[in-house]
């Protein structure tokens, strides 16, 4: 397993709509996509982009969570955090389900099989307790 590209950094919230505004305010964001809704992970998410180190807004994307109606895992996590917070790391590899079989071969527990995700790519976490207690999303390069 070789580290990948930070592709994002999961922020959970209570208001989507209110950290637009402190990403664009306070942040300077000047790249915010259209916040949607992905049902099937019981979350609204939304890309705020970062610059990357040639100045563009290629750099890593900071995903906002806002949980939908029944989702438990981002309630309990703004039960304990209510103003919201970093919720998890991503990183790239090229090969999902080779990253499943290698986390799973080094005794990381893998939670769930690949899914979508949010970038339309195959997606699946590691439990924070394997990861150094960081909620680790691993997920497929996306192909732009």
């Amino acid at each position: 397993m070789k580290l990948g590209r930070l592709n994002h950094i999961g922020v959970a919230t209570p208001s989507i709509a209110d950290s637009i505004v402190f990403y664009r305010d306070v942040m300077g964001a000047t790249k915010i996509h259209e916040p949607f809704d992905l049902p099937e992970q019981g979350v609204k998410v939304c890309f705020v982009d970062t610059p990357g180190a040639d100045g563009a807004l290629n750099g890593t994307q900071i995903e906002l969570i806002e949980p939908l109606p029944g989702n438990a895992s981002i309630a309990a996590f703004l039960e304990k955090n209510p103003n919201g917070g970093q919720h998890h790391v991503c990183y790239e590899v090229p090969d999902i389900h080779s990253a499943k079989a290698e986390f799973e071969a080094l005794g990381k527990r893998v939670l769930g099989e690949p899914r979508i995700g949010a970038h339309g790519t195959l997606i699946f976490f590691v439990h924070p307790k394997d990861m150094g207690g960081v909620l680790t999303e691993i997920m497929e390069t996306p192909q732009h």
